[in-house]
């Protein structure tokens, strides 16, 4: 008898600013606040939907993400559909957030599935995508998959 292989639970986050921090996941995520610690030097905050934690947010880092060291390539979110990756979108444009190519932009070359690519006030690579719907633009890397290099 073979054991199932463990689901994804929480993702912990450095953050610089986390009163910054939660405000961004909750505006582009919907986010819950499930709790936090926001006095003294140990705040914390932890965020999820529906009961689930998906995120917890760690104040204890300064300067920004560094993508040249080894480590977290980028967080993936999955969106309902491609119009709920399309109001992000406009959420992210109007928060002024990193967006790393032009739009919804599918994962490959001929592929349906894709989304947007942005960072967070930290400079944390993040991807919220549909698994269709996103096959109206061409893909920006053309020899490999877009949520890999940027």
């Amino acid at each position: 008898m073979s054991n199932p292989a463990p689901k994804t639970g929480h993702i912990g986050l450095n953050v610089s600013d986390l009163d910054r921090s939660v405000d961004f996941y909750r505006e582009v995520f919907a986010f819950e606040l499930f709790g936090s610690q926001d006095e003294g030097d140990r705040r914390f905050a932890f965020l999820g939907s529906d009961g689930v934690l998906q995120v917890t947010l760690w104040q204890q880092s300064d300067g920004t993400f560094p993508t040249d060291r080894p480590g977290l390539h980028h967080l993936s979110f999955e969106a309902a559909d491609i119009a709920a990756v399309q109001r992000t979108e406009a959420t992210l444009k109007r928060l002024g957030a990193k967006l790393f190519h032009d739009g919804v932009v599918p994962h490959g070359e001929g592929a349906s599935s894709g989304g947007v690519f942005f960072a967070d006030p930290d400079g944390i690579r993040l991807e919220l995508y549909a698994p269709s719907g996103a096959d109206t633009a061409p893909a920006p890397v053309k020899d490999a998959p877009t949520c890999g290099f940027f």
